[in-house]
């Protein structure tokens, strides 16, 4: 054994990876001479957290889940002793990755849950700052976007523009100076695609950062990042000056003559700030509103100067693509989206986390074979794709691909990647109210399609979720939602309708249970359903009288027992309760 990682993303560190690090720290000296401790970043199996690897000197990898110091200790033991894996506690490993690592093909993670992210050296060992050294020494900035060019990398913050002809418009602008900024404004509920990279692996970031700013010729970079990511900043804030130090960053880097610095920015955790505009703006210290287009940022764009604006994952791929050649990432995926991409999954899903796929992969391979279905083995009934702006797509649809066109005609589109999965125990109906709830505060007002007919229709959603729903409300809905995305000034707006749109059209009948029949078929609207007793499953246990918040259940002890209906709030207290082998209490 020559080295011990532990998972320290914030997921890590949310399960209880700090206590492992602290014992293991506290436990050094007991190890065998030589042995290595060494923080790491999240490879993105969520699920298993906190994760632990053992490195053999044979460079085999043994990687174990939900490790407490007590388990991290057996773990060491038995390596010292040289008896091999432990398999009760073993999730993965290198000779035999499990089935949520090995369909992966990982560009964008390569190095996380593998490198210190503070540490420099870490980053050069697996290959870091080759690309940019291969980019200032031996290749012109038009050779640079060529291969760009023939990557085939489109943006991978939602909106899929084409990398090199974002780079090459800033570049043909003749003002100065010119600019690069890294959208990390990650703000989608359910996605942490971008917070996981700049915490397990922020120099790869930096790297396709200073290289972009040779291809257009900048001297600048910005980096916009929320502030809600602490650790993100910490572990940037960490990478930057480690650069600095190593004349990576700053004046005459790698003694070529090219210049370039990063600073950080950290956003106020407005969502429209995404928004490319809305985001320039708040850099110049204004109000995080959008501004009409064109002119585009790559002519006017902050402060008025060219500006090229890509996000965390597009940034990330740049250094692997130099490497490696435009050809070999374009040999991934299908015609029309090249490379991989990162999603988050998260919801009723089995094994939540980071996966990095080939586009192209279908959604069920995703979901089932990687994710592992379906918490509980409940039924798949969705996945909601693009963030608030997105939408569900159906299980009928479950063997679309994964790529840019294809996603788009579902309906949902591509996002910077989450995935929220659904079961049969979701209202469609109050999904697309969640969402419509979220952009309607986040909408910053500007535009009166967005700022009034958002309000408009979350109210008629409401209604519908509250049992007030009539007739005429579904066709309402619809024609504002298509007034809304065709009028409103930035994808915000633009986007907002999207989750009613797709579930009017795969689930419209739940809108039509909930209006004609006041009945939420998914059990889940408070104001549609009523929790009942069965008096033949009651053997009156009295586990719910206790637990019930607001004492509206009665009955003697071994006799059935009754829910007052005026005084119950619909909590389901009484649900989650109740023994399974009775299941007395029933949902109507």
């Amino acid at each position: 054994m020559k080295k011990i990682r532990v998972g320290l993303g914030s997921c890590g560190i949310a399960a209880g990876g700090l206590k492992v690090w602290e014992f293991l720290q506290a436990e050094q000296a007991n190890l065998a001479p030589g042995v290595e401790i060494q923080k790491t970043g999240c490879i993105g199996m969520c699920h298993h957290e906190p994760l632990l690897d053992i490195l053999e000197d044979d460079e085999r990898v043994y990687t174990y889940g939900g490790v407490t110091p007590e388990k991290a200790q057996e773990i060491i033991d038995w390596h010292l002793s040289g008896q091999g894996s432990l398999e009760k506690y073993l999730v993965s490993s290198s000779q035999q990755p499990n089935d949520y690592i090995k369909p992966q093909l990982r560009i964008v993670l390569r190095n996380c849950g593998v490198i210190d992210p503070e540490s420099l050296d870490d980053y050069r060992r697996q290959g870091g700052y080759k690309a940019l050294a291969k980019a200032l020494k031996s290749m012109s900035p038009d050779e640079v976007l060529a291969e760009i060019k023939i990557s085939g990398l489109r943006g991978r913050g939602g909106a899929g523009f084409p990398t090199w002809f974002k780079w090459n418009s800033t570049r043909m602008e003749e003002s100065q100076p010119k600019y690069v900024v890294c959208n990390a404004d990650e703000g989608d509920p359910g996605a942490f695609m971008d917070r996981s990279v700049l915490e397990s692996d922020p120099h790869s970031v930096l790297e396709g950062m200073i290289i972009a700013g040779y291809v257009i010729g900048a001297a600048n970079g910005i980096i916009y990042c929320r502030a809600e990511y602490p650790l993100a900043i910490k572990n940037l804030q960490t990478a930057i000056a480690a650069a600095r130090e190593n004349a990576l960053l700053g004046e005459n880097i790698m003694d070529t003559g090219f210049s370039f610095d990063i600073r950080i920015k950290q956003g106020a955790g407005a969502f429209v700030c995404g928004e490319e505009t809305a985001l320039i703006a708040s850099l110049e210290g204004e109000r995080g509103m959008p501004r009409l287009k064109p002119p585009f940022p790559s002519q006017r764009g902050y402060w008025g100067q060219p500006t090229s604006i890509n996000n965390v994952e597009t940034f990330a791929n740049v250094a692997w693509i130099l490497e490696h050649g435009g050809s070999a990432f374009a040999a991934i995926g299908t015609e029309a989206s090249k490379g991989t991409k990162v999603f988050a999954l998260a919801g009723k899903i089995k094994k939540g986390g980071l996966v990095e796929v080939p586009m192209g992969m279908s959604l069920k391979e995703i979901i089932f074979t990687i994710g592992g279905g379906i918490k509980d083995d409940h039924e798949f009934k969705a996945v909601q794709m693009g963030g608030p702006s997105g939408g569900c797509i159906p299980g009928h649809l479950l063997d679309t691909p994964v790529d840019y066109q294809s996603i788009t005609s579902t309906g949902a589109f591509m996002g910077s990647g989450g995935m929220i999965v659904l079961d049969e125990t979701a209202c469609m109906v109050d999904m697309a109210r969640y969402f419509l709830d979220f952009t309607q505060k986040e909408s910053c007002g500007k535009c009166v399609q967005c700022r009034i007919g958002s309000k408009r229709l979350l109210e008629i959603l409401e209604s519908i979720c509250a049992g007030e729903g009539k007739a005429g409300d579904i066709e309402l809905l619809e024609e504002m939602a298509l007034q809304v995305q065709s009028a409103s000034l930035c994808g915000l707006g633009q986007g907002a309708p999207n989750p009613i749109l797709t579930t009017l059209r795969y689930f419209r009948d739940e809108y039509e249970a909930h209006i004609n029949d006041k009945n939420c078929p998914a059990k889940h609207c408070k104001h549609l359903i009523t929790y009942t007793i069965d008096a033949e499953r009651c053997k009156g246990c009295g586990i719910c009288v206790r637990k019930c918040p607001v004492n509206c259940i009665t009955g003697a002890k071994k006799e059935v027992h009754h829910i007052d209906q005026e005084k119950c709030i619909k909590c389901g207290t009484c649900l989650d309760v109740c023994p399974g082998k009775f299941a007395a209490v029933l949902v109507n």
